[in-house]
């Protein structure tokens, strides 16, 4: 009788146990599609007591939930991979936004296609023209008409590079206020988790702060620290805490002038020269780097097409036989001259065409204001060939910004395939538990019978009546 009552209870304890793998291996299917899940297994263990020194098996048994996949550090891999490819991303947008300023495209890379290149050519065509009909009013107006032109290119130019300067510095303040967002999510998580952990698996839980570090890590780089109890700590690349345990640090952003001051909980400290990676980090390595660098070629080149035009000017006569006066109005040095630059002149008469004693007929300054067109203008080259090497510069950082980008992303895919090999879950793995658990189960329902039967039997000494 005893045996029997033995087995019962074994086939009772299989029962419960199948059942519980079956009702886990249902979750894994029914979340599948769920971003962010990780697969739950089984964890079984034999039951074992002993009498008189010996260890008898009384059957099996599982947890009450499944154990979730996780691999802790190539989790942490993804991030970090995650943050980069962000970054790059991120630059490699803000960049795009820098070259669509001049108009130019993977298929259109030429200076003279672009507006400032087109009107920088124009206004030295016009003083060739101007040196061939010193006299020619008209040719006098196209002068002016051409340098106007030029001023409104370099204005349009400058204000462009201005606005996509302060659009970049809105992004990044916006995007420090998901950063808090989501630190205060992550810190009310590692409250829930620690109630929990380690005597239990947080598993749901657990998804849910692992989301929203996937998360976080688009917008800023992370690094992490696990602590006690299953809780994280979170601080961005340059040490500065966002998250410790329950409690979340805001970091404090705000938008002076074109760029950004970012400053950690109780500091002053401007920390937004140290941040990098995720999409911050990207956005503010193109405000610290780029955007000054391209601004001050465009005022140099500004500033130094007006000053060599004004200087030659000085040096002939209009056509009243008077000194020449400047053409373009430019600011003490370089800094804002290309938003700042504008025709001096309104009066075609007062180009300075002639050269010294020739009268107000000769065409000798003229040609001089032609010929800076191939001259030593900015930085040792000439205005065209200066603007184009911007031009190429900016177009080989958007190729390079690309080509990172694409490498990133390919890596961080890479990375996610492995981590989704573990942790994801895959119909025909759960197909093939299903069918072992549910032939489990209907084993250990058969072995119930059974023992029922037999012991129905031996309560009634074999009599045939029921009990």
């Amino acid at each position: 009788m005893g045996t029997l009552i033995s087995l019962m209870d074994l086939s009772q304890s299989a029962l419960q146990s199948n059942q519980t793998a079956l009702n886990i291996t249902a979750k894994n299917v029914a979340n599948q599609n769920v971003v962010g899940y990780t697969r739950e297994t089984v964890s079984w263990s034999a039951d074992v007591v002993s009498i008189n020194g010996v260890s008898v098996g009384t059957g099996s048994s599982t947890g009450p939930v499944g154990v979730s996949q996780r691999d802790r550090v190539l989790e942490q891999r993804v991030q970090q991979q995650t943050q980069v490819s962000s970054a790059s991303t991120a630059r490699e947008s803000a960049l795009a936004q820098l070259q669509s300023v001049f108009g130019l495209s993977s298929s259109s890379t030429s200076a003279l296609s672009t507006a400032l290149g087109s009107a920088i050519d124009g206004l030295y065509n016009s003083f060739s023209a101007l040196a061939n009909a010193p006299s020619d009013t008209s040719a006098r107006q196209a002068v002016l008409a051409a340098a106007g032109t030029l001023a409104q290119a370099f204005q349009t130019s400058s204000n462009q590079v201005n606005s996509v300067q302060s659009s970049l510095a809105q992004t990044a303040v916006s995007t420090v206020g998901m950063v808090n967002g989501l630190a205060k999510t992550i810190a009310a998580l590692n409250q829930q988790i620690g109630a929990i952990s380690p005597n239990a698996d947080a598993g749901p839980l657990e998804d849910q702060r692992q989301a929203a570090i996937a998360q976080l890590s688009q917008y800023v780089g992370l690094d992490q620290v696990t602590t006690e109890s299953n809780g994280l700590t979170l601080s961005t690349s340059d040490g500065t805490v966002l998250v410790s345990g329950g409690q979340a640090f805001a970091l404090s952003a705000n938008a002076v002038g074109q760029s950004v001051k970012i400053t950690g909980a109780g500091s002053s400290t401007d920390i937004s020269g140290n941040l990098t990676g995720g999409q911050l980090g990207g956005t503010l390595s193109v405000l610290r780097t780029d955007l000054p660098a391209l601004t001050t070629s465009l005022d140099q080149l500004a500033y130094a097409v007006g000053t060599t035009v004004n200087q030659q000017s000085a040096l002939g006569l209009d056509a009243n036989g008077n000194a020449g006066q400047p053409l373009f109005t430019l600011p003490a040095t370089s800094a804002g001259a290309a938003g700042s630059i504008v025709v001096a002149i309104a009066d075609p008469s007062l180009l300075a065409a002639a050269g010294a004693g020739e009268g107000s007929v000769g065409n000798t300054n003229a040609n001089a204001l032609a010929t800076q067109a191939t001259g030593s203008v900015v930085s040792g080259q000439s205005a065209s060939n200066f603007f184009a090497g911007v031009l190429s510069g900016l177009g080989g950082e958007v190729s390079g910004a690309t080509a990172d980008s694409s490498a990133q992303q390919a890596s961080l895919t890479q990375l996610t395939t492995q981590r989704d090999s573990l942790s994801g879950v895959s119909l025909d793995q759960e197909a093939a538990s299903l069918t072992q658990y549910q032939r489990s189960y209907q084993a250990a329902a058969k072995l119930f019978s059974i023992v029922d039967t037999m012991l129905a039997a031996a309560i009634n000494l074999g009599s045939s009546t029921t009990v």
